[in-house]
């Protein structure tokens, strides 16, 4: 198994988490969003997997290239 860390690809605040610790991902499924300049902009899985750490939280801002959440494929 690998591990995955995926990263915020901009700045903005968190908006909305939508998954928990311990809980399978498919491709595609979204992560977390991120709203920036009054967008909704999705955080998606590059793979499925069980997402082992989410390392932000609601409301909390984040910068472009910070890590968001980390997934074990």
């Amino acid at each position: 198994m690998a591990l995955t860390t995926l990263r915020s690809e901009i700045a903005g605040t968190i908006w909305k988490i939508e998954v928990s610790q311990g809980g399978q991902v498919a491709q595609g499924d979204t992560l977390i969003v991120i709203e920036s300049m009054k967008m909704e902009i999705p955080v998606v899985a590059e793979q499925g997997g069980k997402v082992v750490e989410i390392l932000v939280a609601e409301q909390e801002p984040v910068s472009e290239g910070q890590e968001l959440i980390r997934i074990e494929t």
